[in-house]
C-alpha cells in the first residue's frame, strides 16, 4: 500500500515556530508545478508497488497553489502512476485560504480528506504565533468544508503555547469538540534552534510552559477526546474508528512511499531519499537533470531503531516478532525497567506505550535504540 507525497513550500508568511521547509518566494509558484511534473517523470519507477492508495498534500501552505494548479499536479501524479479509485487524498490548508470555490474544486478532484492549520481557537496566541487567521475563521473553515461534503475533517492543535494555561488549553479542546470533527493532530509547541520562536524567547518577550503543565495539557486533551469517541491511534494524533489517516500510518508502519517536491522524504524499504531544502537548488537540479536529493541506505540496525522509534510512537506498539533476533534480546532487556515502572507494557507480543510513559517517551525510545 505505496503512498505518495507532495510537499508545497509556499507560505504568504513564515510561523515563528516552524523549522519544516518552506518560503515565501510565491512568483516561483507556476515554475514549481513545472519541475514537480518533470520528477514525476524522473521517479516514475522508484515505488515497486503497482497501486498508490495515499496521497498528501503537505507543506509549506498547499492552499496557497490555485485550483488549477493543484489539479496540474493530481493530473500529472494520475498519468505516471496507478492510483486506486478509493484512495485516501489529503489536503493541508490554512483557514484563512479556504472558500466554499476552492473547497467544491478540491472535492471534485477527488480530494476527500482536509487538514486544517487551526493550531489555536485563541486570538491572542495565534497572533502571537504569526498565524495568518483568527479563531473566526478557523471555525467557519471548518463548518464550510463540512457543508461542501468532507465528511473526514482534521484540524492540527498546538498546546504548550506561550503562557498558556490548563484552562485555556481545556476551552480550546471544548471548541474543537464542538465542530465535529473526525480528526485531530495536537503537537506540543517545540523550540526549535534557528526559529523566531527561540530567539523570542532568549530575549524574554514569551514564557514557555512547563513540563507538568504541558504534560496536563496532553493528559486532559486524550481524556476529553476518549469521551468524545476520538481515540489515540500515535501520539500525536487521534481519529474516530476508521478516520485514521491512513498516509501517516503509512509512515509508522514503514510502508513504502514516495516524496516529491524541495525538502521531501521518500522511503522504499530499503533506503531513506530526501530532495534539496533549497527552492531554487532544487529548481535548477530538476531541469538539468542532475543530482536534487541525497541517499541513504539502511543498516539492520538502522531499521532496527527506526522500528523502536515509530512503532513505539503508535497505539499498537512496537511488534517484537517483526524486531531481527539479533536484536530482539536487547530490545527485551531494555524494556524491562519500563514495564516494571509501568511506562511500557507486553500486550499480545507487542510493547506498548502506557500513558505515563507517553511523557518521557524520547527517553524511552533513545535507551532502547543501538
Amino acid at each position: 500500500m505505496a503512498g505518495i507525497y507532495v510537499h508545497i513550500p509556499f507560505c504568504k508568511s513564515r510561523c515563528v515556530y516552524c523549522d519544516f521547509f518552506s518560503t515565501t518566494l510565491l512568483e516561483l509558484r507556476d515554475e514549481y508545478v513545472k519541475a514537480l511534473l518533470k520528477e514525476m517523470q524522473l521517479r516514475r519507477n522508484y515505488l515497486t508497488e503497482g497501486t498508490i492508495r495515499t496521497v498528501y498534500f503537505g507543506g509549506g501552505t498547499p492552499s496557497m497553489l490555485s485550483a488549477e494548479q493543484i489539479g496540474t499536479i493530481l493530473e500529472g501524479l494520475r498519468a505516471q502512476y496507478c492510483i486506486a479509485a478509493d484512495a485516501e487524498l489529503t489536503l493541508e490548508a490554512n483557514p484563512s485560504d479556504i472558500s466554499e470555490e476552492k473547497l467544491r474544486s478540491w472535492r471534485e478532484m477527488g480530494f476527500d480528506r482536509l487538514s486544517i492549520g487551526v493550531q489555536s481557537f485563541r486570538d491572542a496566541a495565534l497572533r502571537t504565533i504569526g498565524r495568518r487567521h483568527n479563531a473566526q475563521q478557523a471555525k467557519e473553515a471548518v463548518r464550510k468544508a463540512q457543508k461542501e461534503g468532507f465528511e473526514n475533517v482534521s484540524i492540527d492543535l498546538i498546546y504548550g503555547l506561550p503562557s498558556e494555561s490548563l484552562a485555556d488549553w481545556k476551552d480550546e479542546v471544548r471548541q474543537a469538540l464542538e465542530l465535529n470533527i473526525q480528526h485531530v493532530s495536537a503537537y506540543c509547541l517545540s523550540y526549535e534552534e534557528g526559529t523566531e520562536l527561540t530567539r523570542m524567547r532568549e530575549r524574554e518577550e514569551v514564557k514557555e510552559v512547563d513540563e507538568e503543565t504541558e504534560n496536563a495539557m496532553y493528559d486532559y486533551l486524550v481524556e476529553a477526546l476518549h469521551a468524545a469517541g476520538i481515540e489515540r491511534y500515535e501520539v500525536s494524533n487521534f481519529a474516530k474508528q476508521g478516520r485514521e489517516s491512513q498516509h501517516n500510518s503509512n509512515y509508522w508502519n514503514g510502508t513504502s512511499y514516495l516524496g516529491l517536491g524541495a525538502g521531501a522524504h521518500s522511503f522504499d524499504g530499503k533506503s531513506r531519499q530526501w530532495n534539496v531544502c533549497d527552492l531554487e537548488a532544487y529548481l535548477r537540479g530538476i531541469e538539468s537533470e542532475t543530482a536534487f536529493f541525497e541517499r541513504e541506505e539502511l543498516t539492520a540496525t538502522d531499521m532496527y531503531n527506526e522500528q523502536v522509534m515509530l512503532g513505539l510512537r503508535t497505539r499498537n506498539g512496537l511488534q517484537l516478532s517483526a524486531v531481527g533476533e539479533t536484536y530482539r534480546s536487547h530490545c527485551t532487556e531494555m524494556a524491562k525497567a519500563y514495564i516494571e515502572r509501568g511506562l511500557l507494557r507486553e500486550q499480545a507480543g507487542r510493547l506498548v506505550a502506557t500513558q505515563e510513559g507517553i511523557h518521557i517517551l524520547n527517553r524511552i525510545i533513545e535507551d532502547m535504540m543501538i
